[in-house]
Protein backbone atom coordinates (compact mmCIF):
# COMPACT_ATOMS: atom_id res chain seq x y z
CA UNK A 1 0.00 0.00 0.00
CA UNK A 2 1.15 3.53 -0.72
CA UNK A 3 -0.19 7.03 -0.14
CA UNK A 4 0.17 9.43 -3.06
CA UNK A 5 -0.85 13.02 -3.69
CA UNK A 6 -3.42 13.79 -6.37
CA UNK A 7 -1.42 15.34 -9.20
CA UNK A 8 -3.02 14.34 -12.50
CA UNK A 9 -6.51 14.41 -14.00
CA UNK A 10 -6.53 10.61 -13.69
CA UNK A 11 -5.71 10.88 -9.98
CA UNK A 12 -8.55 13.36 -9.48
CA UNK A 13 -10.97 11.11 -11.36
CA UNK A 14 -9.94 8.17 -9.15
CA UNK A 15 -10.44 10.37 -6.06
CA UNK A 16 -13.94 11.40 -7.12
CA UNK A 17 -15.10 7.91 -8.15
CA UNK A 18 -13.88 5.95 -5.11
CA UNK A 19 -17.25 6.16 -3.26
CA UNK A 20 -18.88 4.01 -5.96
CA UNK A 21 -16.57 1.20 -4.84
CA UNK A 22 -16.96 1.83 -1.09
CA UNK A 23 -20.77 2.00 -1.15
CA UNK A 24 -21.64 -0.71 -3.65
CA UNK A 25 -23.29 -2.75 -0.87
CA UNK A 26 -24.92 0.20 0.92
CA UNK A 27 -28.42 0.71 -0.55
CA UNK A 28 -29.03 3.93 1.41
CA UNK A 29 -26.05 5.73 -0.12
CA UNK A 30 -26.94 8.44 -2.65
CA UNK A 31 -24.38 9.04 -5.43
CA UNK A 32 -23.41 12.71 -5.73
CA UNK A 33 -23.23 14.41 -9.11
CA UNK A 34 -19.68 13.87 -10.36
CA UNK A 35 -19.42 17.33 -11.88
CA UNK A 36 -20.52 18.96 -8.62
CA UNK A 37 -17.86 17.12 -6.61
CA UNK A 38 -15.28 18.08 -9.22
CA UNK A 39 -16.29 21.73 -9.00
CA UNK A 40 -16.23 21.70 -5.19
CA UNK A 41 -12.63 20.47 -5.31
CA UNK A 42 -11.65 22.99 -8.00
CA UNK A 43 -9.56 25.69 -6.33
CA UNK A 44 -10.27 28.06 -9.24
CA UNK A 45 -14.06 27.70 -9.23
CA UNK A 46 -15.26 27.03 -5.68
CA UNK A 47 -15.28 30.29 -3.66
CA UNK A 48 -14.22 28.59 -0.42
CA UNK A 49 -10.72 28.07 -1.79
CA UNK A 50 -10.16 31.82 -2.07
CA UNK A 51 -9.42 31.75 1.66
CA UNK A 52 -8.40 28.10 2.06
CA UNK A 53 -5.92 25.57 0.73
CA UNK A 54 -5.98 21.82 0.43
CA UNK A 55 -4.03 18.72 -0.55
CA UNK A 56 -5.70 15.55 -1.81
CA UNK A 57 -4.32 12.08 -1.05
CA UNK A 58 -5.04 8.59 -2.38
CA UNK A 59 -4.30 5.18 -0.88
CA UNK A 60 -3.49 2.48 -3.43
CA UNK A 61 -2.98 -1.23 -2.86
CA UNK A 62 -0.18 -3.35 -4.32
CA UNK A 63 -2.09 -3.65 -7.60
CA UNK A 64 -2.55 0.11 -7.89
CA UNK A 65 -6.24 0.01 -7.01
CA UNK A 66 -7.56 2.98 -5.02
CA UNK A 67 -8.70 1.88 -1.55
CA UNK A 68 -8.92 5.22 0.27
CA UNK A 69 -8.87 8.98 -0.06
CA UNK A 70 -8.65 12.09 2.13
CA UNK A 71 -8.12 15.85 1.91
CA UNK A 72 -6.03 17.96 4.24
CA UNK A 73 -7.60 21.42 4.54
CA UNK A 74 -6.57 24.75 6.07
CA UNK A 75 -9.19 27.51 6.23
CA UNK A 76 -7.60 30.88 6.93
CA UNK A 77 -11.01 32.48 7.59
CA UNK A 78 -11.76 29.92 10.30
CA UNK A 79 -8.44 30.48 12.00
CA UNK A 80 -8.77 34.26 11.92
CA UNK A 81 -12.36 34.19 13.18
CA UNK A 82 -11.66 31.78 16.05
CA UNK A 83 -8.04 32.76 16.68
CA UNK A 84 -6.97 29.14 16.24
CA UNK A 85 -4.45 27.10 14.29
CA UNK A 86 -6.94 24.47 13.21
CA UNK A 87 -6.25 22.03 10.40
CA UNK A 88 -9.11 20.01 8.92
CA UNK A 89 -9.62 16.79 7.03
CA UNK A 90 -12.46 15.89 4.69
CA UNK A 91 -13.67 13.83 1.74
CA UNK A 92 -12.61 10.74 3.70
CA UNK A 93 -13.49 7.38 2.19
CA UNK A 94 -11.77 4.12 3.01
CA UNK A 95 -12.07 0.36 2.90
CA UNK A 96 -12.58 -1.33 6.26
CA UNK A 97 -8.91 -1.52 7.14
CA UNK A 98 -7.41 0.40 10.05
CA UNK A 99 -3.91 0.43 8.54
CA UNK A 100 -5.22 2.20 5.42
CA UNK A 101 -7.23 4.72 7.45
CA UNK A 102 -4.20 5.37 9.66
CA UNK A 103 -1.96 6.15 6.69
CA UNK A 104 -4.56 8.46 5.15
CA UNK A 105 -5.16 10.36 8.37
CA UNK A 106 -1.41 10.59 8.91
CA UNK A 107 -1.01 12.17 5.47
CA UNK A 108 -3.67 14.82 6.09
CA UNK A 109 -2.42 15.44 9.61
CA UNK A 110 1.19 15.83 8.45
CA UNK A 111 0.02 18.25 5.78
CA UNK A 112 -1.70 20.62 8.22
CA UNK A 113 1.17 20.24 10.70
CA UNK A 114 3.63 21.32 8.01
CA UNK A 115 1.66 24.57 7.74
CA UNK A 116 1.87 25.31 11.46
CA UNK A 117 -1.49 23.97 12.61
CA UNK A 118 -1.81 22.66 16.17
CA UNK A 119 -5.14 20.78 15.97
CA UNK A 120 -6.83 18.42 13.54
CA UNK A 121 -10.63 18.37 13.06
CA UNK A 122 -13.12 16.76 10.71
CA UNK A 123 -14.66 15.51 8.61
CA UNK A 124 -15.68 18.62 6.67
CA UNK A 125 -16.26 18.59 2.92
CA UNK A 126 -14.68 21.11 2.77
CA UNK A 127 -16.13 23.28 5.59
CA UNK A 128 -18.86 23.56 8.22
CA UNK A 129 -20.83 25.59 5.67
CA UNK A 130 -20.85 22.55 3.39
CA UNK A 131 -21.60 18.88 3.95
CA UNK A 132 -19.84 17.95 7.16
CA UNK A 133 -19.54 15.50 10.08
CA UNK A 134 -19.73 11.71 10.34
CA UNK A 135 -23.04 9.91 10.59
CA UNK A 136 -23.08 7.98 13.90
CA UNK A 137 -26.80 7.20 14.31
CA UNK A 138 -29.51 6.71 11.68
CA UNK A 139 -27.89 4.36 9.17
CA UNK A 140 -31.19 2.69 8.30
CA UNK A 141 -32.42 5.69 6.30
CA UNK A 142 -30.93 7.44 3.25
CA UNK A 143 -29.43 10.89 3.76
CA UNK A 144 -31.37 14.04 2.99
CA UNK A 145 -29.96 16.51 0.46
CA UNK A 146 -26.59 18.03 1.44
CA UNK A 147 -26.18 15.68 4.43
CA UNK A 148 -23.47 13.01 4.69
CA UNK A 149 -23.74 9.25 4.73
CA UNK A 150 -20.96 6.79 5.57
CA UNK A 151 -20.41 3.17 6.59
CA UNK A 152 -20.75 2.55 10.35
CA UNK A 153 -17.18 1.23 10.52
CA UNK A 154 -15.79 4.74 9.95
CA UNK A 155 -16.58 5.49 13.60
CA UNK A 156 -14.20 2.74 14.76
CA UNK A 157 -11.53 3.79 12.25
CA UNK A 158 -11.56 7.35 13.61
CA UNK A 159 -11.66 6.38 17.28
CA UNK A 160 -8.91 3.77 16.91
CA UNK A 161 -6.72 6.43 15.31
CA UNK A 162 -7.16 8.63 18.39
CA UNK A 163 -9.74 11.12 17.13
CA UNK A 164 -12.26 12.09 19.80
CA UNK A 165 -15.70 13.63 19.70
CA UNK A 166 -15.64 17.41 19.88
CA UNK A 167 -19.27 18.09 18.91
CA UNK A 168 -22.41 16.24 17.81
CA UNK A 169 -24.89 17.61 15.30
CA UNK A 170 -28.59 16.73 15.42
CA UNK A 171 -31.10 16.25 12.63
CA UNK A 172 -34.81 16.28 13.50
CA UNK A 173 -37.64 15.01 11.33
CA UNK A 174 -41.24 16.22 11.35
CA UNK A 175 -43.52 13.81 9.55
CA UNK A 176 -46.86 14.80 11.06
CA UNK A 177 -48.54 18.03 10.07
CA UNK A 178 -49.71 20.55 12.62
CA UNK A 179 -48.34 22.74 15.37
CA UNK A 180 -49.55 22.57 18.99
CA UNK A 181 -52.32 25.10 19.62
CA UNK A 182 -50.42 26.84 22.40
CA UNK A 183 -47.44 27.46 20.09
CA UNK A 184 -49.71 28.61 17.28
CA UNK A 185 -51.44 31.17 19.50
CA UNK A 186 -48.09 32.60 20.57
CA UNK A 187 -47.00 32.93 16.93
CA UNK A 188 -50.22 34.66 15.87
CA UNK A 189 -50.11 37.02 18.85
CA UNK A 190 -46.49 37.94 18.13
CA UNK A 191 -47.13 38.60 14.42
CA UNK A 192 -50.05 40.91 15.21
CA UNK A 193 -48.28 42.78 18.00
CA UNK A 194 -45.04 43.42 16.10
CA UNK A 195 -46.65 43.88 12.69
CA UNK A 196 -44.40 41.16 11.24
CA UNK A 197 -44.41 40.61 7.47
CA UNK A 198 -43.42 37.16 6.20
CA UNK A 199 -42.60 37.18 2.50
CA UNK A 200 -41.10 34.73 0.04
CA UNK A 201 -37.87 35.29 -1.86
CA UNK A 202 -38.03 37.56 -4.90
CA UNK A 203 -36.47 35.44 -7.65
CA UNK A 204 -36.15 38.53 -9.88
CA UNK A 205 -33.78 40.17 -7.39
CA UNK A 206 -31.55 37.29 -6.30
CA UNK A 207 -28.47 39.44 -5.79
CA UNK A 208 -30.30 41.60 -3.24
CA UNK A 209 -31.95 38.60 -1.60
CA UNK A 210 -28.60 36.79 -1.32
CA UNK A 211 -27.28 39.84 0.54
CA UNK A 212 -30.21 39.71 3.00
CA UNK A 213 -29.80 35.97 3.51
CA UNK A 214 -26.09 36.34 4.16
CA UNK A 215 -26.69 39.19 6.63
CA UNK A 216 -29.15 37.10 8.62
CA UNK A 217 -27.04 33.95 8.50
CA UNK A 218 -23.81 35.63 9.56
CA UNK A 219 -25.53 37.56 12.36
CA UNK A 220 -27.70 34.73 13.69
CA UNK A 221 -24.91 32.12 13.73
CA UNK A 222 -22.05 34.43 14.74
CA UNK A 223 -21.58 32.94 18.23
CA UNK A 224 -22.10 29.28 17.28
CA UNK A 225 -19.34 26.74 17.73
CA UNK A 226 -17.34 26.17 14.54
CA UNK A 227 -19.15 28.90 12.61
CA UNK A 228 -17.31 30.86 9.93
CA UNK A 229 -19.09 33.78 8.20
CA UNK A 230 -19.97 33.17 4.58
CA UNK A 231 -18.34 35.50 2.11
CA UNK A 232 -20.39 37.31 -0.50
CA UNK A 233 -19.05 35.02 -3.23
CA UNK A 234 -19.85 31.90 -1.19
CA UNK A 235 -23.47 32.95 -0.65
CA UNK A 236 -23.89 33.98 -4.30
CA UNK A 237 -22.50 30.60 -5.37
CA UNK A 238 -24.87 28.76 -3.02
CA UNK A 239 -27.90 30.67 -4.31
CA UNK A 240 -26.90 30.02 -7.93
CA UNK A 241 -26.39 26.31 -7.22
CA UNK A 242 -29.76 25.89 -5.48
CA UNK A 243 -31.81 28.09 -7.83
CA UNK A 244 -32.79 25.23 -10.23
CA UNK A 245 -34.36 23.22 -7.40
CA UNK A 246 -35.66 26.02 -5.18
CA UNK A 247 -39.33 26.51 -4.32
CA UNK A 248 -39.77 30.28 -3.76
CA UNK A 249 -42.56 29.61 -1.23
CA UNK A 250 -40.02 27.79 0.95
CA UNK A 251 -37.43 30.57 1.10
CA UNK A 252 -38.92 33.12 3.47
CA UNK A 253 -37.86 36.43 4.98
CA UNK A 254 -39.32 38.05 8.09
CA UNK A 255 -39.51 41.83 8.05
CA UNK A 256 -40.06 43.96 11.14
CA UNK A 257 -40.75 47.65 10.55
CA UNK A 258 -39.68 47.23 6.94
CA UNK A 259 -36.29 45.67 7.66
CA UNK A 260 -35.24 42.05 7.20
CA UNK A 261 -34.89 40.52 10.66
CA UNK A 262 -34.85 36.79 9.95
CA UNK A 263 -34.92 34.17 7.23
CA UNK A 264 -35.47 30.47 6.65
CA UNK A 265 -34.58 28.51 3.54
CA UNK A 266 -35.79 25.00 2.78
CA UNK A 267 -35.26 22.94 -0.35
CA UNK A 268 -36.83 19.77 -1.77
CA UNK A 269 -34.95 16.59 -0.97
CA UNK A 270 -33.46 16.04 -4.41
CA UNK A 271 -31.61 12.98 -3.14
CA UNK A 272 -34.78 11.19 -4.24
CA UNK A 273 -33.70 12.13 -7.79
CA UNK A 274 -29.94 11.76 -7.38
CA UNK A 275 -30.46 8.17 -6.25
CA UNK A 276 -31.43 7.31 -9.83
CA UNK A 277 -28.82 9.35 -11.72
CA UNK A 278 -25.67 7.48 -10.66
CA UNK A 279 -23.68 10.70 -10.61
CA UNK A 280 -24.41 11.87 -14.14
CA UNK A 281 -26.90 14.38 -15.52
CA UNK A 282 -27.09 13.82 -19.28
CA UNK A 283 -30.18 13.79 -21.48
CA UNK A 284 -31.48 10.65 -19.79
CA UNK A 285 -30.64 12.19 -16.43
CA UNK A 286 -32.71 15.27 -17.18
CA UNK A 287 -35.70 13.08 -18.05
CA UNK A 288 -35.22 11.13 -14.81
CA UNK A 289 -34.93 14.43 -12.94
CA UNK A 290 -38.30 15.60 -14.25
CA UNK A 291 -39.93 12.24 -13.53
CA UNK A 292 -38.64 11.71 -9.98
CA UNK A 293 -39.08 15.32 -8.91
CA UNK A 294 -42.80 14.65 -8.71
CA UNK A 295 -42.09 11.92 -6.17
CA UNK A 296 -40.32 14.17 -3.67
CA UNK A 297 -42.37 14.47 -0.48
CA UNK A 298 -39.68 15.73 1.87
CA UNK A 299 -37.94 19.07 2.34
CA UNK A 300 -34.88 20.05 4.33
CA UNK A 301 -34.44 23.36 6.11
CA UNK A 302 -30.83 24.28 5.36
CA UNK A 303 -30.62 27.84 6.73
CA UNK A 304 -32.70 29.43 9.45
CA UNK A 305 -32.26 32.14 12.00
CA UNK A 306 -33.06 35.62 13.21
CA UNK A 307 -30.74 38.50 13.96
CA UNK A 308 -29.49 38.71 17.54
CA UNK A 309 -31.80 41.56 18.54
CA UNK A 310 -34.84 39.37 17.75
CA UNK A 311 -33.78 36.21 19.59
CA UNK A 312 -36.47 34.82 21.86
CA UNK A 313 -39.08 37.02 20.22
CA UNK A 314 -41.13 34.40 18.41
CA UNK A 315 -39.86 35.47 14.99
CA UNK A 316 -38.20 32.15 14.18
CA UNK A 317 -41.36 30.30 15.20
CA UNK A 318 -43.33 32.45 12.76
CA UNK A 319 -40.90 31.65 9.95
CA UNK A 320 -41.14 27.94 10.73
CA UNK A 321 -44.95 28.04 10.84
CA UNK A 322 -45.23 29.67 7.41
CA UNK A 323 -42.72 27.20 5.99
CA UNK A 324 -44.87 24.28 7.17
CA UNK A 325 -48.06 25.84 5.78
CA UNK A 326 -46.43 26.53 2.40
CA UNK A 327 -44.81 23.12 2.27
CA UNK A 328 -48.13 21.37 2.84
CA UNK A 329 -49.75 23.45 0.10
CA UNK A 330 -46.99 22.36 -2.29
CA UNK A 331 -47.62 18.70 -1.46
CA UNK A 332 -44.69 17.96 0.84
CA UNK A 333 -45.45 15.62 3.75
CA UNK A 334 -42.22 15.60 5.74
CA UNK A 335 -39.38 17.93 6.74
CA UNK A 336 -35.86 17.47 8.04
CA UNK A 337 -34.83 20.24 10.42
CA UNK A 338 -31.15 20.79 10.96
CA UNK A 339 -28.45 20.20 11.41
CA UNK A 340 -28.38 21.72 14.93
CA UNK A 341 -25.54 21.80 17.43
CA UNK A 342 -26.20 19.31 20.23
CA UNK A 343 -25.92 22.07 22.84
CA UNK A 344 -28.16 24.56 21.03
CA UNK A 345 -30.86 24.00 23.60
CA UNK A 346 -33.21 26.71 22.34
CA UNK A 347 -33.59 25.41 18.79
CA UNK A 348 -33.60 21.73 19.82
CA UNK A 349 -36.38 22.32 22.35
CA UNK A 350 -38.36 24.40 19.85
CA UNK A 351 -38.25 21.67 17.21
CA UNK A 352 -39.35 19.07 19.75
CA UNK A 353 -42.18 21.43 20.82
CA UNK A 354 -43.57 21.65 17.28
CA UNK A 355 -43.65 17.86 16.94
CA UNK A 356 -40.29 17.00 15.42
CA UNK A 357 -38.16 14.13 16.73
CA UNK A 358 -34.43 13.57 16.78
CA UNK A 359 -33.71 10.86 14.22
CA UNK A 360 -30.09 11.22 13.12
CA UNK A 361 -26.88 12.14 14.87
CA UNK A 362 -23.61 13.28 13.31
CA UNK A 363 -20.18 13.84 14.87
CA UNK A 364 -17.19 16.12 14.42
CA UNK A 365 -13.89 14.69 15.69
CA UNK A 366 -10.69 16.38 16.81
CA UNK A 367 -7.20 15.67 18.13
CA UNK A 368 -3.95 17.55 18.67
CA UNK A 369 -1.56 17.59 15.74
Amino acid sequence: MEITRVKTKKDLYDFILLPWKIYKNYPNWVPPLINEVKETLDTQKYPFWEHARRELFLARDAKGEVIGRIAGIIDENHNKYHNEKMGFFGFFECVNDHSVAEKLLDAARDYVKSHGMTHFRGPVNPSMNDECALLVEGFDMPPTVMMPYNPPYYIELFEKYGLKKIKDLYAFVKDKAGIPEVVLRLIERYERRENVVIRQIDMRNLKREATYLREVYNDAWADNWGFVPMTEKEMDYTIKKLKPIAEPQLVLFAEVKGKVAGAIASIPDINVILKHLNGRLGIIGVLKFLYYRKKIKKIRSIIGGVKKEFRGSGLFAALYYHTEINGLKLGYKCAELGWNLEDNRQINEFEAAVGARLYKRYRIFEMPV
